[in-house]
């Protein structure tokens, strides 16, 4: 029979892998007696483990939610993967940075050697979007809070950036239906139901004071299209949330079609002769389609459709315009390079 310590880590260790156990499963899988395995789970219990007890032919044990964070049991694997979800909690920007590299300490200590050199290997660097201001982080209770009122189904309301207002007024209170709580970008937002526009919104979480009490619950409104990433994605290009950016067109460009799709994030790109290229693409505008385009230093044939070849007709006058060319539109700048996004 293995000595007491052992013993316990291994009961415990079962405890936190399933639900519920039968006293006599247990007893089993631990090669003890039924008297043995209550005498090891009142031990626990003196440690601080709420093991919950049902009696009956069927009786068993279950590890409870307690008042109290107990000590926890980790194999190999969950050890490394909450090593790297700490390092990862570093770089998050809501305020818990601090918190998560004294707990990837404290988890790091106890690891054996073998785990602390997997961990070791792997350093995670926070590298910040070039911006005009730093963005403010996101205090982690205001996180809590809208998780907490997502996860309850209750109607939400809170204060959104008031400072914002162009004529300095303090807006009223949003009333949202919170439904996902998402990052985006390195920003957290909030999808949610606007109830007094009647419509789907996204608000940024560091904009958001949350207002007590939460209102009544609510029955969740199926998403548009049913997948958020994609609905959340959709929105930040422009469109409705259904999918797609509100403004796609077609072009052939004088370039290898390895040129283009080398920068080309998202778009369809198909040879089409030597030095040649077939191009779609979408935006969320045709001006913006069309400047996007642009950006190949090559002869473009618009294929279609009409509103992108006015959008590149409205662009040839602004940038002749720019230039100081009243009646026609300058040809080459007389150089034979191309420059590339």
């Amino acid at each position: 029979m293995p000595k007491t310590s052992a013993r316990l880590l291994s009961l415990l260790s079962l405890l936190q892998a399933r639900r519920d156990w039968p006293g006599a499963l247990l007893a089993e899988r631990l090669d003890i007696s039924p008297r043995t395995v209550r005498r090891d789970v009142d031990r626990l219990r003196e440690l601080g483990y709420p093991i919950l007890a049902t009696k009956g032919p069927d009786g068993g044990y279950r590890l409870d939610a307690g008042t109290e964070l107990p000590p926890l049991l980790f194999d190999d694997d969950q050890a490394v993967a909450l090593a790297v979800a700490l390092q990862i909690a570093t770089t998050a920007g809501v305020g818990i940075e601090e918190a998560a590299v004294r707990a990837l300490n404290t988890v790091r200590q106890v690891m054996p050697a073998r785990l602390r050199r997997r961990i070791d290997t792997l350093q995670v660097t926070a590298v910040e979007r070039p911006a005009t201001r730093p963005d403010p982080q996101v205090d982690s209770s205001v996180l809590m809070a809208l998780s907490s009122a997502v996860h309850a189904r209750e109607v939400l309301r809170f204060d959104y950036d008031a400072t914002a207002e162009d004529n300095g007024v303090r807006p009223p209170p949003r009333r949202v239906q919170p439904h996902h709580l998402v990052t985006w970008g390195g920003r957290w937002y909030l999808l949610a139901w606007d109830l007094d526009r009647e419509d789907w919104r996204t608000f940024r979480a560091n904009r958001i004071t949350p207002r007590t009490p939460t209102g009544p619950r609510f029955t969740p409104r199926e998403l548009p299209g049913g997948d958020v990433a994609a609905f959340v994605t959709s929105r930040f290009q422009g469109s409705d949330g259904t999918g797609g950016w509100p403004c796609r067109g077609e072009v052939i460009l004088d370039l290898h079609a390895e040129v283009v799709l080398r920068y080309t994030r998202e778009g369809i790109v198909e040879e089409v002769g030597p030095d040649r290229c077939r191009l779609v693409l979408g935006s969320w505008s045709w001006p913006g389609l069309a400047a996007t385009i642009g950006r190949f230093d090559a002869d473009i044939e618009v294929i279609g459709p009409p509103e992108l070849k006015a959008a590149f007709t409205h662009l040839a006058r602004r940038y002749a315009n720019a230039a100081g060319v009243e009646d026609e539109i300058a040809g080459g700048c007389g150089g034979t390079d191309r420059i590339l996004p």
